[in-house]
């Protein structure tokens, strides 16, 4: 269990953390209501890529958590934020659905159909992924573009089990193209650590982050000098702890047991 009076400030993973599809996790309401009375700052760091922030916001409203639109941060978001900062010339190809669009229109990025005018290939997850898709971005990619991801979960808890994630398609756009991916953008990389902090304005050793998956949540924490709490609810399990050896400070069932 973790106690509430370490900490400052609260980062939550959502799918698998918070909520699977339509549902509420056990707990999570609570969880939320006493940090709320506790005046601790609270962060939604998500690496979907399906999602824009408010729509995002949107959806915890939903489900009976309110969220201030500066506590969201989802990997389309903060991609968006990355070609802004560090690419701002860029034409990017997306491989993705709308928010990342969405998200690239708000900082007035460009965005190209025809990918062989693309400097950049940007994959996050698409649903309507098509053999036709896969050939414009290899091509897009063997033409030079360079190759970014939203984000590298390969599959992405949902009722009933799993569906294909980000790294899935980019994969596929990486074997066809002979090109490694360039950069990778959402959890666990360090730009993604930066805007978490820029967010919250205080330092690492009074933030913990809280998340269902070992390979972006836990690692995001552990190579960032965040602590950590892994949550059984989602993609890891206790047992995968010591096979990828990425090692939670905390390790919770639920949601109800992580105060």
């Amino acid at each position: 269990m973790v106690n509430i009076h370490d900490f400052d400030a609260f980062c939550f993973d959502l799918d698998g953390t918070i909520y699977v599809g339509d549902e509420l996790l056990p707990g999570v309401k609570e969880t939320f209501d006493r940090l709320r009375k506790n005046n601790k700052k609270i962060l939604f760091i998500t690496n979907s890529p399906t999602l824009t922030r408010r729509e995002c916001q949107s959806r915890l409203r939903k489900l009976g958590i309110a969220a201030n639109l500066e506590e969201v941060m989802t990997a389309a978001y903060v991609s968006a934020v990355y070609f802004m900062e560090e690419h701002p010339d860029a034409l990017v190809y997306i491989v993705g659905e709308k928010a990342i669009e969405e998200e690239f229109s708000h900082f007035q990025l460009s965005t190209t159909k025809d990918p062989m005018k693309a400097t950049h290939v940007l994959v996050g997850l698409d649903r309507s992924f098509t053999y036709q898709k896969l050939n414009f971005a290899m091509n897009a990619v063997r033409n030079g573009a360079k190759l970014i991801l939203t984000n590298p979960d390969p599959a992405c808890p949902v009722p009933g089990g799993f569906i294909s994630d980000t790294m899935a398609i980019a994969s596929a756009i990486e074997v066809a193209s002979g090109q490694s991916i360039d950069q990778i953008v959402g959890k666990p990389s360090s730009f993604y650590a930066e805007k978490v902090l820029e967010k919250l304005q205080m330092k690492t050793d009074r933030c913990i982050i809280i998340g269902d998956r070992l390979e972006t949540d836990i690692q995001l924490g552990k190579a960032n000098h965040f602590r950590t709490c892994l949550v059984l609810t989602g993609a890891s399990r206790k047992e995968d702890i010591e096979k990828v050896q990425i090692y939670p400070d905390y390790v919770v069932e639920n949601m109800e047991l992580l105060f």
